[in-house]
């Protein structure tokens, strides 16, 4: 069996993915397997073709990686890969649905708006800005609906920021979504499915230096204090964790997830994002999970790649 590891792609989180995938991929020759790392290029399709016996481990971020489409090519391929399937990734990929999905779970999320580009442009920012603060009141968070890593996101304190908020998520998409801010501890819940079912690994506090945990406190060594496990009641942790499961299993992903969200001062956590291709860089959360679970890195994704061979 040869594993390949695609990284790179042509997103905004291209310099994230190629090292995540170096990172996995020297993971895994650590515990004797052999590995190709790959780009998605004219050579990639001939490659798999001329590796029968290969499996993927994708690490590609944003949308290439987590929009289900490279995926779905790879099921049409019929090679087999690591990671949750190409529709429950485009689903959990576009917050608009994720949210609206998780909600109708049953589970805590944020009130939200969804807002595609061409509206906002036809009816012009006043004509929306006091229904939106009518509905969700300030503050609030702006995102695109379909990027990661903190890209384009933005808090809004009050309607004079909104219409500079949605042009920045506008920029990473046609779509913008707008949410209710949930105050308390943001942390994240990395879920692994080895074969026996999804567990959710001790949760990660995230302590920002800035206050704001945006693309380059997330990717910058020692801009972050992550805290493993979360310093939070047992009642808050578990609560986290529950909801962590319940929200993979809500998307219908498989194998490993990570899933953030807020916990409330009163320990409720909230769900605002779920993830299908979590970062292994050096500063990444899941790592951090895996650690403080006991699980060494090259274990974790040799186990997930049998498992996706099987």
């Amino acid at each position: 069996m040869t594993i390949i590891v695609i990284a790179g792609g042509l997103s905004h989180e291209r310099d994230v993915s190629l090292r995540s995938g170096r990172r996995v991929a020297q993971a895994l020759r650590d515990v004797g397997r052999e590995v190709i790392e790959a780009d998605v290029n004219a050579d990639l399709v001939p490659l798999l073709r001329r590796t029968p016996d290969a499996v993927v481990v994708p690490m590609l971020h944003g949308g290439l990686g987590e929009d289900g489409a490279f995926r779905e090519v790879l099921e049409v391929l019929n090679v087999p890969f690591v990671g949750p399937t190409g529709a429950s990734s485009r689903l959990t990929f576009d917050k608009s649905i994720a949210t609206s999905v998780v909600r109708a779970a049953g589970l805590a999320a944020p009130k939200q708006i969804a807002l595609p580009h061409d509206i906002f442009r036809e009816l012009g920012a006043p004509a929306l800005m006091e229904g939106i603060g009518a509905q969700l009141g300030y503050p609030l968070m702006v995102k695109p609906s379909r990027s990661g890593s903190a890209l384009g996101v933005t808090k809004v304190d009050d309607a004079s920021g909104l219409p500079a908020a949605l042009v920045a998520a506008y920029a990473y998409g046609s779509v913008a979504v707008i949410e209710s801010y949930v105050a308390g501890t943001e942390i994240a819940v990395t879920v692994l499915d080895d074969g026996s079912g999804p567990v959710a690994l001790p949760p990660v506090e995230i302590r920002p230096e800035s206050g704001v945990y945006d693309y380059e406190s997330r990717y910058t060594a020692g801009q972050t204090r992550f805290v493993t496990p979360a310093e939070l009641s047992d009642d808050a942790l578990l609560a986290a964790r529950e909801l962590a499961v319940a929200v993979h299993r809500a998307l219908g992903l498989r194998h490993l997830s990570r899933t953030d969200m807020i916990v409330e001062a009163s320990g409720r956590p909230v769900f605002f994002e779920g993830n299908v291709a979590p970062g292994m860089t050096e500063t990444s959360l899941a790592p951090l999970a895996f650690e403080a679970a006991g699980r060494e890195l090259g274990e974790v994704f040799a186990t997930l790649v049998d498992l996706a061979r099987a």
